[in-house]
């Protein structure tokens, strides 16, 4: 980022009382982490008033590698929100060290529309995931602990834990690692191995709990693996919730921060959507909607994974309901999904624009299927021409729905206002019927099936040998009531990266099925989806510096 725009920017940092008061929170609630942080108390959130409030989902077509700014627009949006004059909060995922330092950079927004300060919530911000990440791996000692210890064995078969450690980086090496190397006193070797701490249950349970106490019992119920004699083992039996819960004592509050115009903004948790359920704490939701009359959230990666997980799996978890949905898309992407190679995406091209068109409209009707009334936010790069702008516009217009160009990058709030207009019109027009893809209590195989189906398009599932175990496992501890949490690529809509566009008569391959007994989730794996994702040959790390004074450089 130009250093100028940058200086300019953290000038117009006010001190997060300020921010709070703008939400009625008073100082005497907030719990400062400096002048530009802090945490919120639970007791803030007012559950009839959360009813009240109007939730608006952000979500996206399927993106290209560099993400289609999602971020960028929900934070635009909210400053459109404001502009017109309606209470306004933005309520966000935490970003992860992975994306930071790996392919995507930060992801706190971009140029007018984007949170602050940036620096911090890119980097370590309040240690949510340092505490997500201890939590886990604390388990995952007393798992080990208990192997090797002589008192209060439960006889676990090391043969069979699935619980691995997690770490916040992008690192391939950690995929498979074999423990308990060097004689009888560094316990039991086994093979185990690294998933990101994004992927991890701790961060689904953390994003999904509703207070303290069920924070507990869902890290109780977490699925450690069998004994000897077949007997299941939870978290529980090795009495691991109270010390988990203890070191989850402050990431459990939501985090306070501010957007540009002084857009008052909540970021709380930060599971990906293509491994995990890609969306923001159930708490922060619920924070939001007290504190204001519009709250916007988004959903990670396309409409097919994050607003399918956020809609299946925390709405009806939470009992919440949108009011409505946006869903980005941008030119480049259309162009991408119209068969352009990335090199060439800068360069007009309305032709492969309208041959990407089919991927824009199944994430249309995604969103139709659930009952909710969507806009179509373009938003809009320097490069795109006016006739690639005109052919989308025409082709939402064919099919009666509202679009808008959102240029909240470049003009922050002013660049948004019609589209703010155009969601407070659907907000308010009482036309949501918001409906599930599929009820909880079928069986699972017609789970995935209906999302399979309806929202990929596939036209069939297979499973491996591996995942029709995974299935009997599932059975006989009788958690086939739970949602599925489906872990598949965010590049294409089926379970093949290199299908761009709309894909049809695919078959869906689950490979195997994990249990998150704690989150509430099954997740059945898709293709060759990697839990713990690896660096790209020129890494976005290579960019970041910090110079004598302290101020980094390249993170953005």
């Amino acid at each position: 980022m130009n250093r100028d725009i940058e200086i300019a920017q953290q000038a117009t940092l006010q001190d997060i009382g300020a921010i709070a008061a703008k939400l009625g929170v008073p100082e005497g609630s907030l719990e400062r982490y400096g002048h530009h942080k802090a945490k919120l108390p639970l007791s803030l959130i007012d559950a009839e008033k959360a009813r009240q409030s109007n939730l608006i989902l952000v979500t996206a077509i399927s993106p290209t590698p560099a993400g289609e700014g999602k971020t960028t627009v929900s934070i635009g949006l909210s400053q459109g929100l404001q502009k017109i004059g309606k209470k306004t909060v933005v309520v966000l995922r935490e970003p992860s060290l992975g994306p930071v330092f790996g392919i995507k950079g930060g992801a706190a927004g971009g140029g007018q529309s984007q949170v602050l300060p940036m620096e911090d919530i890119n980097l370590h911000f309040t240690g949510d995931f340092s505490a997500i990440e201890k939590a886990h791996n604390l388990l995952a000692a007393l798992i080990d602990n208990n192997i090797q210890s002589k008192q209060n064995n439960l006889g676990i078969d090391p043969r069979t834990v699935l619980w691995k450690r997690v770490m916040d980086m992008n690192d391939r090496a950690l995929r498979q690692v074999i423990v308990g190397l060097g004689g009888t006193g560094n316990g039991l070797p086994r093979e185990t191995g690294f998933d990101i701490t994004a992927a991890s249950e701790i961060m689904a349970i953390l994003c999904l709990c509703e207070n303290r106490t069920d924070l507990k019992t869902r890290l109780g119920n977490i699925f450690v693996g069998f004994t000897y004699d077949r007997k299941p083992v939870y978290a529980r039996d090795l009495g691991a919730q109270g010390a988990m819960a203890a070191l989850l004592k402050d990431a459990i509050k939501p985090n306070l921060v501010q957007a540009l115009e002084g857009v008052p903004a909540i970021l709380h948790g930060g599971p990906f959507a293509n491994i995990a359920q890609g969306t923001n704490s159930v708490m922060a939701t619920r924070m939001g909607l007290s504190l204001a009359d519009y709250a916007v959230t988004e959903a990670g990666f396309g409409a097919d994974l994050g607003a399918e997980k956020f809609l299946d799996i925390k709405c009806q978890s939470a009992g919440l309901s949108p009011k409505a949905a946006v869903l980005v898309a941008t030119i480049r992407a259309l162009k991408y999904h119209g068969g352009i190679s990335l090199d060439d995406l800068k360069h007009p091209n309305p032709e492969a624009v309208k041959k990407g068109l089919p991927n824009l409209e199944k994430h249309l009707e995604n969103l139709q299927q659930f009952g909710l009334p969507v806009v179509v936010a373009i938003n809009r790069f320097v490069y795109d021409s006016e006739e690639e702008l005109a052919a989308v516009e025409a082709a939402c217009a064919q099919k009666g729905v509202k679009v808008a160009r959102s240029d909240g990058w470049a003009h922050g709030g002013e660049g948004t206002r019609a589209l703010a207009e155009a969601v407070v019109e659907l907000a308010e027009s009482g036309n949501t019927q918001f409906k599930p893809m599929y009820e909880w209590g079928m069986p699972v195989k017609e789970k995935i099936k209906a999302i399979a189906t309806k929202i990929y398009g596939a036209a069939d599932v297979a499973y491996s040998r591996e995942a029709e175990r995974d299935l009997r496992r599932i059975r006989k501890l009788e958690l086939e009531g739970l949602p599925v949490c489906i872990a598949k690529t965010q590049k294409s809509l089926s379970d093949d990266p290199k299908l761009t566009g709309r894909p049809k008569g695919f078959t869906l391959h689950i490979r195997g099925i994990e249990i998150a007994a704690g989150a509430g989730f099954l997740v059945p794996l898709s293709g060759n989806m990697m839990r713990m994702p690896g660096l790209p040959a020129a890494p976005a790390a290579l960019n970041i510096d910090i110079d004598d004074e302290g101020v980094i450089s390249g993170l953005f």
